[in-house]
């Protein structure tokens, strides 16, 4: 096996787009599972008579694995090879789909989701590391921008697609969603058939305990949210023992999965409490949105997925002046600005959520989005990068992409429960389910009320996203640096 050499590149030009190519599909995997999975829920609640905890958890139980492990699989490449980590990544995740895709029951398809989110923590690190071990320096960053731009058609037409097939091929179609992973993945594993696999000589442990720990915690902050009923405290004060216990290990032990020390930082740790924010409301809205207007709404799936494509477009067009912009003037104003419109967006979404309005309402609101996105998704790496030294420059981005993943999971959890709470409110228990459309026999009345009932959560949703966007923009002026002047290692003094 070869071993890693700086300045001295193992690859030859063949091999090297064999693996741009090959993290280009696995990466694709990731982004249609991602994107399009908040389109086929009302399905899959429909096919398997799921509950609305069941779909949570469908979602929930992939975010929290990857959560947890995300961080340890880039680790696991830097000491066992980029190559071996991230094909053991895409093998155990292409076998977590092909079961998530013939799953007869909400619990295997739970179960399942779990084991693809464990492929995921190895498989989504190594996808743009293994670019950039691949690829010297200078040709480097057009190799990058290929993957970013694959990656971003991949997260466009997932919920396109998945949405067409829904609507022309009848509910039972989610499960294509899934088994659509097994060619992409033997189509991946083939490119990297035969390609190094250098290891670094300076190989750091693995924070195995810190691991463990990260997944009860987010178990139990979750479980808290979606099932425990009367057992809400209890099980969020576990949840937060959990955290105190994971947070004590990752400060005592050499090598920490987390690194405590990079949060003295008030512009890291500023931008983590942003991404946090904005994230959190990005990832509850999206989620159950889809579920509003396909139950709710009684738009196909198809509609649902076109009128939220305008949020991807404008994201991806604008995301290169954005980033120019953030060369100007520092990440600060622009993630401000950014997460002030996306404020904007989310309020003019519950405040038109009575009126069912899929093309003036929810498409030019959806670009609005996309436009406030543009002006936190880039900028905020670039506040994150800026906040380091050169050598954390790799930490703190998989610490980074672990706070947005952990927003979305206890945003799903915690939304939904909100959701249900406001739903309940207005309709009958027992005559409706909030996120499931109307049986047969529902009176007018009832499926009237079930209507007011799930516009008026969604509407909540909204606004209290719109306030944590809000507080994310507040934080982001004060905390984020205001000028493409100050370069990594040059610690802004706490003020």
């Amino acid at each position: 096996m070869l071993l890693y050499s700086r300045g001295m590149s193992t690859y030859s030009p063949a091999q090297r787009r064999r693996i741009l190519f090959a993290a280009i599909t696995a990466s694709s995997m990731g982004f249609i599972d991602g994107s399009v999975i908040s389109i086929v829920s009302p399905a899959i609640r429909t096919t398997l008579g799921a509950s609305l905890a069941d779909v949570q958890w469908v979602s929930n139980a992939y975010l929290l694995t990857l959560s947890s492990l995300l961080l340890l699989g880039g680790a696991a490449g830097d000491r066992f090879g980029l190559r071996n980590v991230f094909a053991a990544g895409i093998v155990l995740f292409v076998a977590a789909s092909l079961v998530s895709a013939i799953a007869p029951n909400p619990a295997l398809l739970i179960a399942a989701r779990a084991f693809q989110g464990l492929g995921a923590a190895f498989m989504v690190p190594g996808s743009l590391a293994i670019i950039a071990e691949a690829y010297p320096k200078e040709e480097r960053g057009g190799a990058i921008g290929i993957w970013a731009a694959a990656s971003s058609l991949t997260t466009l037409l997932g919920p396109v697609l998945g949405g067409a097939l829904l609507t022309w091929l009848g509910d039972a179609s989610w499960r294509w969603v899934f088994g659509i992973n097994l060619p992409l993945g033997l189509v991946a594993l083939a490119l990297l058939w035969g390609t190094p696999s250098p290891i670094k000589p300076d190989r750091k442990p693995l924070d195995l305990v810190g691991a463990v720990l990260a997944i009860p915690m987010l178990f139990l902050v979750s479980w808290a949210f979606i099932d425990a009923s009367g057992w809400f405290w209890l099980y969020l004060g576990a949840g937060l023992i959990a955290l105190l216990v994971f947070l004590w290990w990752e400060h005592r032990t050499a090598a920490p999965m987390l690194p405590l020390s990079l949060f003295a930082d008030r512009r890291f740790s500023g931008a983590q409490a942003v991404t946090f924010l904005i994230y959190f409301s990005l990832s509850g809205v999206l989620f159950y949105l889809p579920m509003v207007m396909i139950a709710a709404w009684s738009v196909t799936p198809a509609e649902v997925s076109l009128s939220m494509l305008p949020f991807g477009i404008v994201l991806t067009m604008l995301s290169t002046p954005a980033g120019k912009l953030t060369d100007r003037l520092g990440p600060g104003p622009v993630i401000a600005v950014g997460s002030l419109i996306v404020t904007l967006s989310l309020l003019g979404l519950g405040l038109t959520a009575p009126l069912h309005q899929v093309w003036f309402a929810i498409a030019p609101l959806m670009a609005l989005f996309g436009i406030g996105m543009s002006g936190v998704a880039g900028p905020i790496s670039t506040a994150v990068m800026g906040a380091v030294s050169d050598g954390e420059t790799g930490t703190a981005s998989a610490i980074n992409n672990a706070v947005a993943r952990v927003a979305g999971l206890i945003a799903v959890a915690s939304m939904g429960a909100l959701a249900i709470f406001v739903f309940n409110q207005g309709v009958p228990i027992g005559s409706a389910e909030f996120g499931v459309a109307p049986s047969n026999d529902a009176s007018v009345a009832t499926d009237a009320a079930r209507i007011a009932g799930t516009d008026q959560a969604f509407a909540v949703l909204c606004y209290g996203a719109a306030v944590l966007t809000l507080a994310g923009s507040v934080l982001s002026w004060l905390l984020l640096a205001r000028t493409s002047q100050t370069q990594p290692g040059n610690k802004v003094p706490p003020g």
